[in-house]
């Protein structure tokens, strides 16, 4: 059945599948939902006029998947699936039981099946201070490449996907990087491959052209009648490539600089007036001596001033906050009993249900909650967002027709792939031990400047693997971690560099 009005609302528009969120979860969840019901008009419900479209798609290995991700214009996607309907409007209000949304327009749209994909929002240090900035969207991408070409100093605060990136890519102004672990990555790889990659923050930078993979669109906002989280709603989160094509540059005439703080966070934040009262010194650039950096004091007044954990104070001219996200849950509670899980998601069963009927969820939004495989653990990243969009469309298709459905393939085998410090990074099944406690062996290769090769193994059985650099172990790996061999013969033989591993296994 087509669109048409509900027959319990009968001024209410009612549509079969109704999509909210117009990230890749969201776009990916509607498109294939199109696919399966040619028929029917796909509501997607979206905050912004433009979406995240998954674009160069490529299959890598059976679970590893390389993709880039493109800002379309929401027309391009109705020019592709004519028979996705966009909504541009931020959901105001959820009533479950109704099988209604309300948009913050006013207009309300009922469902029979509705998926919700509407991410997540940062978690900022400091709500509402001029000086702290928090990369989530194009638009502080923008800002912050603005405010950049200004600066001679920054301070990064998190140690994440977005630190890594920016810490690498800055060139032409000193960066302080304050990180509560002890390890820079601490979320995507251990303490030896943190080494393996330091190297990379001090050396010349090739000469790259700046071109930008995705078109963008840009969004004509009267900035002065938006209230800041009228602007946050507006925005659109970033793709996975978001720096390329940003010339991220500061006002010094210098290449890399980053001093990096760890096992620290952040205690307070000055403004200079008020630092200037405190009667509280701050330091000057770590400089480097014989391996040993040297501390010394400073008296140049700087916009604004942070204190950390350890005591040090540094001075800069704006703070990133890039210390994760939580998921954007909050228009979608009032009235409604979702289950939520220990991160703050809705939780979804292994048909990506949530607690409350004919309501899924998808991506960054969602908490898992079924027993997961081994070798598979929920990371909030690109990979997962499309994998979930598109596992929870073929889950409501199939309840729509009365199908079963089985689990996708992608939830057997954690696989992501990326790029830090321009070298290629793969991660594969518990790549950090995640949940073993002790009873684990790493073995490990590494060839400086070239790449960096980790596995986990357990009673002989390989579980997870961290590959650095162009290693063309990937497949090798995943195929051991799946079919679970016992490689207890193969001994330090297995990293042996000397050795084709691929062809002991393929």
């Amino acid at each position: 059945m087509a669109a048409g009005s509900c027959p319990l609302l009968p001024e209410v528009p009612w549509c079969r599948f109704v999509v909210v969120g117009g990230g890749i979860a969201g776009v990916t969840c509607a498109e294939r939902l199109a696919t399966e019901f040619p028929s029917d008009d796909i509501v997607l419900v979206t905050a912004s006029p433009v979406i995240k479209a998954v674009v160069n798609f490529k299959q890598v290995s059976r679970t590893l998947e390389e993709f880039d991700v493109e800002e379309q214009a929401s027309s391009v996607l109705q020019k592709r699936c004519p028979n996705i309907k966009v909504i541009q409007s931020p959901v105001k209000r959820l009533k479950s039981e109704e099988h209604k949304i309300i948009t913050e327009d006013g207009k309300e749209y009922a469902y029979e099946k509705l998926c919700l994909c509407a991410g997540a929002k940062p978690k900022l240090i400091a709500e509402g201070n001029p000086f702290v900035l928090g990369i989530r969207d194009t638009d502080s991408a923008a800002e912050f490449q603005k405010r950049l070409g200004k600066a001679e100093r920054i301070i990064i605060v998190g140690n994440g996907g977005i630190a890594l990136e920016l810490v690498y890519e800055i060139q032409g102004c000193e960066v302080i990087w304050a990180i509560k672990d002890k390890a820079i990555g601490n979320t995507f790889f251990d303490a030896g491959a943190a080494e393996f990659l330091i190297p990379k923050l001090s050396a010349e930078k090739p000469e790259v052209p700046l071109v930008c993979k995705r078109t963008k669109y840009t969004t004509k906002v009267k900035r002065k009648k938006q209230t800041h989280q009228a602007l946050d709603k507006l925005a659109v989160l970033l793709g996975p490539d978001w720096h390329e094509g940003l010339q991220l540059k500061g006002a010094k005439k210098l290449s890399h600089k980053v001093h990096i703080e760890n096992l620290c966070e952040i205690k307070k934040i000055y403004l200079w007036e008020e630092f200037h009262k405190s009667g509280k010194v701050s330091l000057a650039f770590p400089k480097a001596q014989q391996d040993k950096e040297v501390m010394e004091t400073e008296e140049e007044p700087w916009p604004v001033y942070v204190e950390l954990t350890n005591g040090r104070i540094y001075g800069c001219n704006f703070i990133v906050s890039a210390t994760g996200v939580v998921p954007n849950v909050q228009p979608f509670l009032d009235g409604n009993k979702f289950a939520i899980g220990e991160d703050g998601g809705l939780q979804v069963d292994k048909f990506m249900h949530t607690s409350l009927p004919d309501v899924y969820a998808a991506g960054d939004i969602c908490t898992t909650s079924w027993k997961p495989s081994p070798f598979w653990q929920q990371m909030r990243l690109w990979t997962q967002a499309r994998q979930m969009g598109w596992y929870t469309a073929k889950c409501m298709a199939a309840d729509t027709l009365g199908e079963p459905t089985d689990m996708d393939f992608s939830f057997e085998l954690f696989a992501h792939v990326t790029k830090f410090f321009n070298y290629k990074v793969v991660l594969l099944g518990k790549y950090n031990a995640q949940g073993l406690g002790s009873d684990h062996e790493l073995m490990l290769r590494c060839t400086k400047g070239l790449e960096y090769v980790k596995v986990v193994m357990q009673n002989g059985r390989m579980l997870g693997a961290v590959l650095i650099g162009e290693t063309d172990l990937e497949e090798t790996f995943e195929n051991l971690i799946l079919n679970q061999m016992d490689l207890s013969r193969y001994g330090e033989d297995l990293l042996d560099p000397n050795i084709d591993i691929e062809d002991y296994f393929d």
